[in-house]
């Protein structure tokens, strides 16, 4: 038996699916907090995945359009179980969010209001903060292992909170920088080499369980690389040819189906970097839902799994619903979700079967691995930005964007300043990093305790 027919069965295909599933259910507070999961899940606890393995995958996600947090589960599906494994890993990451986004906007298009739902997640928000916080803490430990590094970090970080740098740019550079360095010094990209690593207890006890050889991996080829292309341009574009042939080539489902599908291939940066474009489109152009409604739409897909970018779901429920043809408008509207869900995730799965080959083959390049390390550096640059940007919009009701010179700042305005959602998100710190509870037991903690408070006092107002 060749090494890489054994490879995909070295982890149980069923223990894998639970474990996905698992993971599925605490992706909440964006690609940070998804990383933070996954980190959690099959570095540090279940040890399938070594921490060097891990940090190779982001970097190459963190180049790619698209969310990538899942695209990273389906690296790491492939890795741990092939083809098979990365179709399951990242199917499941985004079905629960498909679905809980699916109620909700039919919740909003029948009742108008979201007053329960907004009362459910009140607390939400507020322990996304806590994720993200631990999922900057745990990534710098990992990957800012030298003074270079924490340069690099703190220089991408300043450049999209300070100077408006483009996120590609940032990653481009990053990427630059790294591999320029590690031809003079390789040592720097080396996490062995950091002070103390020999007595590091905690990465002796993250050791994988499972040896990098042991993992999946394809020789790349031509053929290899067609067939994929193939089969994914076919899988992407046919939903949406079907629609033009039942519903008419101008109907709401091919104007969203193109829309969303062609802007899937440009969303460098993550969900807020495309979200400004996608609102602007959405409202002005198309008139699929007011601007106030895009507001709510990206506040539901904050507090609900999966990426951000699933808020595109409820933009296409409203505007299909909205104008269903001759579709009942409930129907118009799963349909329409469903075709946007499709195209918007298809071609992350072809991104990474095509590219993961290659990328794994390129594991012993030194000037590549210090390229790839210094783009996660800038990643833990990236999540800290947004995790202030974050913690702004969600502990004060309004922001202001101050310019000097060059420079501009995001400056809350102190008299919107809410103290119960700052109490809430102390919570989650102490829940998260005093007493170390998991995801979930935070999230639902802290959605009760908000949830009170916004039916008790909120609803008295």
């Amino acid at each position: 038996m060749s090494p890489t027919s054994r490879r995909p069965d070295v982890v149980p295909r069923r223990e894998a699916a639970r474990a996905w599933w698992k993971v599925s259910l605490q992706t909440f507070g964006g690609p940070a907090g998804q990383i933070a999961v996954m980190h959690r899940e099959f570095v540090d606890e279940r040890r399938w995945i070594g921490e060097r393995r891990f940090l190779h995958a982001l970097s190459y996600c963190t180049l790619l359009p698209g969310p990538e947090a899942q695209q990273l589960a389906i690296y790491l599906g492939w890795l741990l179980n092939g083809t098979l494994g990365g179709l399951i890993a990242g199917s499941l990451f985004v079905l629960p969010g498909y679905l809980a986004i699916l109620g909700l906007s039919a919740i909003y298009a029948r009742f108008g209001d979201t007053l329960v739902i907004t009362a459910l997640f009140a607390g939400v928000a507020s322990a996304v903060l806590a994720i993200v916080s631990q999922a900057v803490v745990r990534l710098g430990r990992r990957a800012l292992i030298n003074p270079f590094l924490v340069a690099l970090a703190v220089g991408s970080f300043a450049a999209l909170s300070v100077f408006d740098v483009p996120f590609p740019i940032v990653i481009v550079a990053a990427g630059i920088a790294g591999w320029m360095a590690s031809t003079r010094h390789p040592e720097w990209f080396d996490s062995t080499t950091r002070p103390g690593a020999q007595h590091d207890e905690a990465a002796e006890q993250a050791a994988p369980l499972i040896a990098d050889d042991a993992l999946h991996g394809e020789p790349p080829s031509g053929r290899r690389a067609a067939k994929i292309l193939l089969i994914g341009l076919i899988l992407w574009v046919t939903p949406v040819l079907i629609a033009a042939a039942t519903a008419g080539s101008d109907s709401v489902f091919v104007t969203q189906g193109k829309f969303f599908g062609l802007t899937t291939l440009v969303t460098f940066g993550g969900a807020y970097a495309v979200l400004a474009f996608v609102a602007q489109r959405a409202v002005e152009v198309y008139g699929w839902l007011t601007a106030g409604e895009m507001v709510k739409g990206l506040a539901l897909a904050e507090t609900t799994p999966g990426p951000l970018i699933m808020v595109v779901e409820f933009v296409a429920f409203l505007g299909a619903y909205r104008d269903p043809g001759g579709l009942n408008p409930w129907v118009a509207g799963v349909l329409a979700a469903t075709l946007v869900t499709w195209v918007t995730f298809v071609p992350c799965f072809v991104f990474i079967f095509l590219g993961a080959p290659h990328i794994e083959q390129l594991r012993g390049n030194f000037r590549l691995s210090g390229a790839l390390g210094a783009i996660t550096a800038a990643v833990v640059g990236v999540i800290t930005n947004l995790a202030v940007f974050f913690a702004l919009h969600t502990l004060f009701e309004q922001v202001e964007r101050h310019r000097i010179g060059p420079a501009s700042f995001n400056l809350p305005v102190w008299s919107t300043f809410s103290p119960p959602a700052t109490a809430v998100a102390a919570l989650g710190f102490v829940l998260i990093f005093k007493l170390r509870w998991t995801t979930l037991r935070v999230l639902a903690t802290c959605a009760l305790v908000g949830g009170i408070w916004y039916a008790v006092v909120d609803l008295r107002t």
